[in-house]
């Protein structure tokens, strides 16, 4: 088939290197211009230096110019668009142009996560598969009937750059394999059950933040969730920022007010957290290793030199 390709970042770079090793066609592709947010200077492979190695017609588009994409589609004459990872809104007038329609490809098990950054928000939500999905395109945002779905499960230490890794070698069989099916005319695709989606908006530093009424399960989660390379799970200790790279949950229980600095166990410092944490019946959250605003790393042992003193989500 003769595909056009949307995409941006290492999720569309993957996904135009599958198309180029495949039987498929591409014959033009749209990314985005490089940005300084946070998040999308991570994992920035470029899609548009790989299309031009491969003498590729580019398109750079920050949001979609119907006129100017219709155009590009009248010149190419695709049989299907092909999405990862494009950033704003695709009209019917684009997505339903090719005669296949177009197919998305979303880091999620849809209906599940719809929207932005699911690999983080699935870890902190405790999930224990994530996967992708290959779904042809509607009106509504990731909410097309699913092509294929492959899933992967998620281990107890697992963080989110783990999570990356394996889900990103997904997206080469999920891309070929759906287009393939799609080339033989099956079009009896699993509509989605939207009772269960749901759908989380883009991040922003707030959205690191700890509060210490959490429990210290779902504060270890959301440590894991937010490794390097991403923004780090944050907090403050006598007015400093500090960011929680490593984390565990306390064996013992332990009471008083959260975010309390209270005693050292196995390799780091037990915090008390949790929002019923006066009864002394909840786990505290073990710190075992910090990153200061100058970029210094720390075990917890070595910042926190005396027991005492508060965590507090604001200086």
């Amino acid at each position: 088939m003769r595909v056009v390709m949307f995409g941006y970042q290492t999720w569309g770079h993957r996904t135009l290197q599958a198309l180029l090793d495949s039987e498929h066609d591409v014959v033009a592709v749209i990314t985005h211009p490089k940005s300084d947010h946070a998040y999308e200077k991570i994992w920035s492979d470029s899609v548009a230096d790989l299309a031009t190695e491969h003498q590729v017609p580019v398109l750079l588009a920050n949001r979609m110019d119907i006129a100017e994409v219709t155009g590009l589609l009248d010149e190419v004459k695709p049989d299907i668009i092909v999405a990862n990872n494009w950033r704003t809104w695709i009209p019917p007038e684009i997505y339903n142009y090719p005669r296949y329609g177009t197919l998305n490809i979303h880091d999620s098990l849809l209906p599940k996560y719809t929207g932005f950054s699911p690999l983080i928000w699935a870890l902190i939500n405790d999930e224990q598969e994530v996967g992708l999905t290959a779904h042809l395109m509607d009106e509504e945002l990731d909410a097309g009937p699913i092509v294929m779905q492959k899933a992967i499960p998620v281990g107890p230490q697992d963080t989110t750059t783990d999570l990356f890794h394996r889900t990103i070698d997904l997206i080469a069989p999920v891309t070929v394999e759906a287009l393939n099916l799609i080339a033989t005319g099956k079009t009896d695709w699993t509509v989605q059950d939207r009772s269960q989606a749901s759908f989380f908006h883009k991040r922003a530093a707030e959205d690191s933040r700890i509060h210490w009424t959490w429990s210290a399960e779902f504060i270890e989660r959301f440590v894991r969730a937010q490794p390097d390379p991403y923004p780090n799970a944050f907090c403050f200790f006598k007015g400093e920022r500090i960011r929680i790279l490593k984390a565990s949950v306390s064996q013992a229980c332990y009471g008083g007010t959260p975010g309390r600095v209270f005693i050292k166990e196995g390799d780091g410092i037990v915090i008390v957290a949790g929002p019923n944490a006066h009864t002394g019946r909840e786990k505290g959250l073990v710190v075992e290793r910090v990153r200061l605003d100058d970029g210094t790393e720390l075990d917890a042992g070595e910042f926190f030199v005396k027991m005492g003193g508060y965590l507090t989500s604001h200086p």
